[in-house]
């Protein structure tokens, strides 16, 4: 019972409506893009709420392997669109155009993997976890945590993104990978493909906020919230907190590649400016300002953030950065549970007393209709 106790449906039946009906009915195809778009960065802080909110982990990295699952998906699809006829014109046909301007003559052998498609999607799914795994390992084994942790993964986004733009050769630098056009032949670039996509991306949102559900009312869920509050006496009563914080971590690597995958589909290229320090703590933002202990509401936070910063950004570019230092600010004093904590303290309570009055009432009529 107390499973099915924190498996809020209403609320999964709530959002599902919102992404799946009310949005591709209320938005033009632009902003429905758009929309997808935001969608795809819900998938990293989903992550986060099991990485920082559950975990007690907090990762300024996770831009990492966002940009990791990007990268492979537009590798695939920069090799799909640079077949020797569509490249005829360059020096030599055959390679991404990124190559043959830094006059590079065949392909690097670590892009031959992504002629393939299934061979692409493992590499989604594996690359990120295992380097999540590697990362994790050696430093949860010498019990790094804490603002050490944060740092340290902030430190690897920012290095990752400069060996990225300093190989412009073989990663399209500071450029990014650009001009992707097909997905196995169906151009990605239509206004029915974009729906799709749409879709695609909502639905495999919806499956991840599932996932982190079990993962939540699992044995592991308990062990992480223990871990959070009272790590040494989970490891005192011989658990491996280590081996425990770096699955964690793996799996909140792996949701955050899908969303990257998701993001090159949706919006057509990847650069390094989405494996930074800057993404990396604007994906922290989005968590903490949904409520870092709500995968539900990591997504209406990823969600309402990016729908500010476009609406703001597009009447006062020079505010953004601005306001989202205040909205950071906000969160921490203000309303540190974020909007979950909203809903709970303010919304959750009336509604529940304005039920138990409806029950009350019925039950009343009830008994005197007996009588």
């Amino acid at each position: 019972m107390n499973r099915l106790r924190s498996f809020p449906l209403t609320g999964i039946v709530i959002l599902a409506g919102l992404l799946l009906v009310a949005m591709p009915a209320a938005l033009d195809i632009f902003r429905l893009n758009l929309m997808g778009k935001y969608l795809t960065y819900a998938f990293v802080a989903v992550g986060l709420v099991l990485c920082w909110g559950y975990s007690g982990i907090l990762s300024l990295g996770q831009g990492i392997f966002f940009g990791l699952g990007g990268y492979a998906m537009a590798m695939f699809l920069k090799l799909e669109a640079s077949t020797v006829a569509d490249t005829k014109m360059q020096t030599t046909p055959g390679i991404p155009d990124f190559m043959d301007w830094n006059q590079l003559t065949a392909l690097p052998s670590f892009w031959q993997p992504f002629h393939s498609f299934p061979l692409t999607v493992l590499a989604i799914l594996l690359v990120p976890t295992l380097f999540a795994w590697v990362l994790g390992t050696a430093m949860f084994k010498r019990r790094v945590g804490g603002v050490y942790f944060a740092i340290i993964t902030q430190a690897i986004s920012a290095i990752l993104t400069i060996l990225i733009i300093g190989q412009q050769g073989y990663t399209g630098g500071i450029n990014g990978i650009t001009d992707l056009r097909t997905l196995l032949g169906w151009d990605i670039r239509t206004d029915s493909a974009h729906y799709i996509l749409y879709y695609a991306n909502a639905c495999l949102l919806m499956l991840v906020v599932l996932a982190g559900y079990f993962v939540v009312n699992s044995k592991l869920g308990r062990l992480m919230v223990a871990i959070r509050d009272r790590e040494d006496r989970v490891r005192f009563s011989g658990y491996d907190v280590a081996n425990i914080k770096t699955v964690v971590f793996c799996i909140s690597a792996l949701f955050s590649a899908i969303g990257g995958a998701m993001f090159t589909l949706q919006v057509g290229f990847m650069s390094p400016g989405f494996i930074g320090t800057v993404a990396s703590i604007e994906m922290v933002v989005f968590c903490a300002v949904g409520g870092r202990g709500s995968l539900l509401g990591a997504v209406y936070g990823a969600l309402l953030v990016n729908v500010a910063k476009s609406s703001i950004s597009e009447s006062f570019p020079e505010l953004w950065t601005i306001a989202m230092g205040c909205l950071f600010i906000a969160v921490v004093l203000v309303f540190p549970k974020g909007l979950a904590g909203l809903w709970q303290q303010y919304i959750q309570p009336h509604l529940s007393f304005r039920a138990r009055k409806s029950e009350w009432l019925k039950a009343k009529t009830d008994s005197e209709a007996a009588k």
